[in-house]
């Protein structure tokens, strides 16, 4: 009777396990890695009076992370990001800013991603940014 009450708790295990696989499996095939992909970003600076749309290359996808429920001192959490691994910075002339104000902006154009910590320097590491294009200058003011 115990020997049978093993095996049926044994079953259950290995059912949970295979439960556990598959929608892991499920999850990661249908989120997209983390991958360069083309965008259109909105250009923008203080002085100039509308946003530039340009086309560049930025990093997006899904990276493993682990982040256990219950945390012990042996406990291995990671959190990463799909950053850029390689990237250079491209310099663009705003049209239509006034005498006087700078129009030259520089912004990133990714060659390879990878998962890793957030670089803050490099990325926008919060939970619910704005959208690549948004432009501030879309936002009516109320004086």
């Amino acid at each position: 009777m115990l020997l049978l009450l093993l095996l049926l708790l044994l079953l259950l295990l290995l059912l949970l396990l295979l439960l556990l696989l598959l929608l892991f499996y499920y999850y990661s095939i249908n989120l997209p890695l983390c991958q360069l992909l083309n965008q259109t970003v909105s250009l923008e600076k203080e002085g100039c009076p509308r946003c530039h749309p340009v086309e560049t290359t930025i990093c997006s996808g899904h990276c493993v992370t682990k982040d256990p429920v219950i945390k012990t001192l042996f406990s291995n959490v990671f959190q990463h990001v799909c950053t850029y691994q390689d990237l250079y910075y491209k310099t663009f002339e705003l049209p239509d800013c006034p005498p006087g104000v700078d129009p030259t902006v520089t912004y990133p154009v990714a060659l390879s991603c990878h998962c890793g910590g957030c670089a803050m320097d490099v990325s926008d590491c919060t939970f619910e940014s704005l959208q690549p294009d948004f432009c501030m200058n879309d936002i009516p003011f109320y004086y």
